[in-house]
């Protein structure tokens, strides 16, 4: 214990010592020096704000005042040209085309749009173009072929749309092109032969025949044919060593040629 106390003594008198000699150069700093005469007077920083007495005779502010250096401060002007706007200008001229884009993906479809109002009536058609032909004649009088080839030719008429049918000439001339179908009906003859051929132009197409009989029958032939315009179709009488004939008479008609068209073509 002894020794322990003179230690703590002898820390306390160092300590005591370190803070007498700090208050000794703290009077020595805040004293000025006389060799070095005060280059400028001690000014509070709020003197320049302060308004100056009356009667002073300073109009301006010391130099070495705050206020001097922010009056010769120069001063940058700012304006924001983005409020300053004027007239709207000319249109300038096109630019060119640019490259098409890529192709999008296609949308949904629509909803149906209502229904529209009824079109006009048009115009009617050319009555050259039409798309229907037929015929149907008879012959009321026997016939005996007298020369080689003779062409059947008819006396009376059933039906003659457009007139197609020559009955001077016992032909049909075909107006719209087509597919055709022609009939043939006779009576033949007793005892005497019957042979008759369904001629396209001058080409044969069937043949209508019956031998020599002692009783008369009656013989039909058809056929479809398909037709240009201006082919013909008649009924044509062959005589070969015996006689040729087809029967008939003036009460009734026994005898018939008939041709209508089924379906238009493209000839």
């Amino acid at each position: 214990m002894p020794k322990l106390s003179g230690d703590l003594n002898g820390e306390l008198q160092d300590s005591g010592a370190m803070w007498l000699f700090l208050l000794l150069l703290v009077p020595v700093a805040c004293v000025p020096s006389p060799s070095r005469p005060l280059t400028r007077p001690c000014r509070r920083c709020c003197d320049h704000l302060e308004p100056p007495a009356a009667g002073s005779t300073h109009s301006q502010p010391p130099p070495d005042s705050p206020a001097r250096y922010q009056a010769a401060t120069e001063v940058h002007t700012i304006i924001n040209m983005t409020i300053l706007k004027g007239d709207k200008g000319d249109r300038g001229e096109r630019g060119t085309l640019g490259k098409p884009g890529l192709e999008g993906t296609p949308g949904f479809r629509g909803p149906f749009g209502p229904k529209g109002s009824k079109g006009q009536a048009g115009a009617p058609g050319d009555a050259c173009k039409t798309t229907h032909s037929s015929f149907s004649v008879g012959r009321r009088k026997a016939l005996h072929s007298v020369d080689y080839y003779q062409p059947l030719v008819f006396d009376t008429v059933f039906v003659n749309l457009l007139g197609h049918f020559n009955m001077f000439k016992g032909k049909f001339y075909c107006s719209v092109p087509g597919v055709y179908y022609f009939n043939v009906n006779i009576h033949t003859w007793n005892f005497k032969e019957t042979y008759l051929h369904l001629m396209h132009n001058d080409e044969e197409q069937v043949i209508l025949y019956a031998q020599p009989s002692e009783r008369s029958i009656m013989q039909s032939q058809s056929v479809l044919l398909d037709l240009a315009a201006g082919d013909e179709v008649w009924v044509r009488l062959y005589k070969r060593e015996r006689e040729n004939a087809v029967y008939s008479d003036d009460v009734d008609v026994y005898i018939t040629f008939n041709g209508y068209l089924v379906a238009p073509g493209s000839h």
